[in-house]
């Protein structure tokens, strides 16, 4: 089975193609993506219309590169998957609809994919990861823990009350006068830097619970930046890697809860519930989302993983941030299950994960 998937949810104009072998296993066939971090970062974050613009101007372009990369034309896909939320809406619209004018001219199966079911998946396709399995979804839209029984099947363990973690990051370099996206100037500073040196606040941390709350570490950041004000290149650096630790910490601290939920007998009546695909399986933590690139969470996870029982699953890098083979291969796992999607299915700006479940049941 091979699928043309497309992705325009954010800043990031993607196409790709993905073949899923009967085993289950897959191969990408082509990725392209095109990046729109310079058009956004004059404004300090991504300006929707300026990005549905984008996505309006090279799709079109992307999905003709994809395409001649894997050496198809449109009669040798067996479908076409487009995300259809959640993001931008303006930005959804321009995915969706190319793909179902795809769909329809070449006649091929569409699937409206979730993006953050594309997140979930991408594990699957680089590390076989058996179901079921916890996973973390941090970006900048986006923190919460999930436990991921199947395809379509997702129960929320835990979730941000306030700012998601790449939003936090973001807001956090914006403060110390950093350029955007934040999260790798946070981190590149924070290996120089003094962690600590600030003692900001741990929210939320040795409470019960897989919750998330960044807004007041935020503003910790903030007041700590004005009391010393005006800021030598040593206070920014300090003030990265203090943040960066206090962030590490408290995911490290959330996670812990969040494994301990998903192995209590009130997860799986009985124990953590058996592996769908190989039971009896060491427990998996994946982590997914475009903060998942951050080394040293990773290394923060990949700890608290190994110390709960745990091993962790983080895809490559270029499969952490927003992309088109997550939205193609989610489509795969959806259409060998023979779900697909009529030419009427709505963009959708909000869309929660585990909101599928109930969709598909119903």
């Amino acid at each position: 089975m091979i699928v043309l998937g497309i992705e325009t949810s954010c800043d990031e104009t993607a196409a790709a193609l993905v073949e899923r072998r009967p085993d289950g296993t897959g191969r990408i066939l082509s990725d392209v993506v095109l990046s729109q971090t310079d058009a956004h970062a004059v404004f300090g974050g991504v300006v929707p219309e300026i990005a549905a613009r984008a996505h309006v101007e090279m799709l079109d372009g992307v999905i003709a590169r994809a395409m001649a990369d894997a050496g198809l034309g449109f009669a040798g896909i067996d479908a076409v998957a487009a995300t259809a939320g959640p993001g931008l809406i303006g930005g959804v619209l321009v995915g969706l609809v190319t793909g179902k004018a795809i769909a329809l001219a070449a006649q091929k199966p569409l699937v409206a994919v979730n993006h953050l079911e594309g997140h979930a998946l991408t594990a699957r396709l680089t590390d076989h990861v058996a179901f079921p399995y916890l996973l973390l979804l941090v970006s900048g839209g986006h923190s919460q823990f999930v436990a991921v029984d199947g395809v379509g099947r997702y129960r929320r363990l835990g979730g941000t009350i306030d700012d998601a973690l790449g939003e936090a990051f973001d807001k956090a370099a914006k403060l110390l006068g950093l350029g955007y996206p934040g999260g790798p100037q946070i981190e590149r500073l924070a290996r120089e830097g003094a962690a600590a040196r600030f003692p900001l606040p741990r929210p939320l941390i040795g409470r019960p619970g897989a919750d998330f709350s960044f807004s007041g570490l935020k503003t910790a950041l903030r007041l700590a930046a004005e009391e010393i004000a005006p800021l030598s290149d040593r206070d920014v650096a300090d003030l990265a890697a203090s943040f960066q630790a206090t962030v590490t910490e408290v995911v490290r601290d959330r996670a812990a809860n969040a494994m301990r939920a998903f192995s209590s007998p009130v997860y799986g009546g009985g124990g953590p519930p058996k592996a769908v695909e190989g039971a009896g399986a060491m427990p998996t933590l994946v982590v997914a989302g475009g903060v998942a690139a951050n080394q040293a969470l990773r290394a923060t996870l990949d700890d608290v993983a190994r110390a709960n029982g745990f091993r962790l699953v983080a895809p490559p890098l270029r499969l952490c941030s927003d992309n088109a083979v997550m939205i193609a291969w989610a489509g795969a796992e959806r259409l060998v299950l023979g779900l697909h999607d009529g030419l009427a299915t709505p963009a959708r700006p909000r869309w929660p994960l585990e909101s599928l479940r109930r969709e598909e049941a119903a």
